[in-house]
């Protein structure tokens, strides 16, 4: 039923206009739509992403979003320090860190937070 549909990555912010500046001026996202005051899709890669305003923002404590993003992981990770963002470093089973890239076996993966505590992570699979 859902098998063949696209899903879509939702990421509840307090503050849109803080979440845009995040989204579009820090990640580099490109702006697809903005739904008044209320969110915005924003695109990345070959599909979408949505950010709305929500009391609820930043309560989850797991990982929202994954960003599969290959060879390109150091890279970027030296780009996002650059513009402030800074990393997570978690002390986990079976993960050794080189920076603030965790790594287990071919795994690699660095986590940050956006404005509200959004946990998103880049992995190199």
């Amino acid at each position: 039923m859902l098998g063949t549909k696209r899903a879509v990555a939702t990421v509840a912010v307090k503050d849109l206009v803080a979440g845009r500046r995040f989204y579009e001026g820090t990640l580099g996202l490109a702006v697809e739509h903005v739904e008044g005051e209320e969110a915005i899709s924003f695109r990345a890669g070959d599909g979408s992403f949505l950010v709305y305003r929500s009391q609820y923002a930043g309560s989850n404590r797991a990982t929202a979003v994954n960003w599969p993003v290959g060879n390109d992981l150091d890279a970027i990770v030296r780009t996002l320090r650059e513009k402030g963002v800074s990393f997570e470093h978690y002390d986990l089973p079976g993960l050794t860190r080189e920076g603030d890239v965790h790594v287990a076996g071919s795994m690699r993966v660095a986590w940050f937070k956006d404005p509200d505590g959004n946990i998103h992570a880049l992995m190199n699979q």
